[in-house]
């Protein structure tokens, strides 16, 4: 496995079953020497009794999660961009296999030559992003409830 490739699987549902083979997954391909960190939103699949069980017994892995409305902060999000950008937005799929296809083609072409992704950002600029995107929210909240 290079810097940057991509594991990938499309599956049907997103169940804690379905994470718990992709978890799999990604341990039968990284490199035992190495440290695994999952970035995660707060969906609560992500935080079964199964899923937690199978994490203590494979301590490389450590668990992040993003703060609610932080979706930005996942480099995943930024990856499914890519693929939406570049192989979904323009196609024309008659199944769900055949967007799977178009999935699986990104990924390989990715793959061929991967590239791993990069924070252009400075650290103060997420901070104030996120600062201001929760003061929004709070002003939302607000309005909503009077």
């Amino acid at each position: 496995m290079q810097a940057g490739e991509v594991i990938g699987e499309c599956m049907p549902r997103h169940r804690a079953k379905e994470f718990l083979r992709f978890l799999k997954k990604i341990d039968a391909t990284v490199d035992r020497s190495l440290d695994v960190h999952v970035i995660c939103d707060n969906y609560r699949t992500h935080k079964t009794k199964e899923v937690q069980a199978w994490l203590a017994k494979h301590p490389r892995f450590e668990m992040h999660y993003t703060p609610t409305s932080s979706s930005w902060l996942n480099l995943v999000e930024r990856l499914f961009a890519e693929i939406t950008r570049q192989q979904i937005r323009r196609g024309v799929f008659k199944s769900v296999a055949d967007l799977e296809v178009a999935i699986d083609a990104w990924i390989a072409e990715w793959n061929a030559n991967p590239t791993p992704f990069k924070w252009s950002a400075k650290a103060n600029e997420i901070l104030e992003k996120n600062a201001r995107a929760r003061q929004v929210l709070a002003a939302q909240a607000t309005v909503l409830n009077e």
